[in-house]
């Protein structure tokens, strides 16, 4: 009986509170705690299915009277980057991406730090320290990868960081958990890149999707994953392809 309660897990719902994404709303959210005495098989079906991790926790929106928050994933076999993403790589190819165990460093911290400061100094992440982003990177119960993309070396010998990307492998996915990046180049639209540089390492691996997160329609904040197409989304009676597509810019 124990056993069996040990390995199911218990969902929590938090209190409301201001919703980021849509003025005027409040959100909640259902978690669970993942723990190593959770199956491979639960918590993969968990992040399959609509849950997003971040560090040992497991969570989706559970908001009253209100779905705006749609989990999305990119059919890598059928993706062909449109022109303006081409041009985004094509800026990006001075690039060496450099994948590892989740482990943190200062230099990635210092550029954390610099990222959010300029991107998200009044949100959720604004005060984290060392030690918090050594949680986020290595707290996890699951098979989970740090990407670095570094400047090609220069006759100096050095390879600045420009971005990092944290990401679960599931069963037939990878899930972007978090990314960071230079602020000071926009003109690169390193975001961007991240995922286009995920969706060609999922393709030459054969691995059918990238799990996005969530995707708001109307929202500014989630535009650019639009890009990325075909898409899937997640709905009450699976994951079906969307109907929506980016127009060529």
């Amino acid at each position: 009986m124990s056993e069996h309660k040990s390995n199911f897990p218990e969902f929590y719902i938090t209190a409301p509170q201001p919703c980021p994404y849509i003025p005027g709303k409040l959100e909640r959210k259902l978690f669970t705690h993942l723990t190593k005495d959770k199956s491979n098989f639960l918590i993969d079906n968990l992040l399959k299915g609509g849950f997003r991790r971040s560090q040992n926790i497991a969570y989706m929106p559970y908001c009253d009277a209100c779905s705006a928050c749609v989990p999305v994933r990119i059919v890598v076999g059928e993706f062909e980057p449109r022109r303006s993403l081409k041009r985004i790589a094509h800026a990006n190819n001075d690039l060496v991406a450099t994948r590892m165990r989740p482990s943190p460093n200062s230099e990635q911290y210092s550029l954390f730090r610099s990222y959010i400061d300029a991107r998200h100094g009044d949100g959720g992440m604004a005060e984290m320290s060392v030690l918090d982003y050594s949680l986020m990177v290595e707290d996890s119960v699951v098979e989970t990868c740090l990407t670095e993309y570094r400047l090609k070396q220069n006759e100096d010998g050095e390879s600045p960081l420009m971005a990092v990307s944290l990401s679960d492998r599931l069963s037939d996915g990878i899930s972007l958990v978090y990314s960071f990046y230079d602020p000071g180049v926009p003109a690169r639209s390193l975001g961007t890149y991240m995922i286009l540089e995920q969706v060609e390492h999922a393709r030459k691996h054969g691995i059918p999707y990238v799990y996005l997160g969530y995707w708001i329609e109307g929202s500014r904040k989630m535009r650019y994953k639009n890009r990325f197409q075909p898409q899937e989304q997640l709905t009450s009676k699976g994951w079906i392809r969307s109907a929506g597509e980016e127009t060529e810019r």
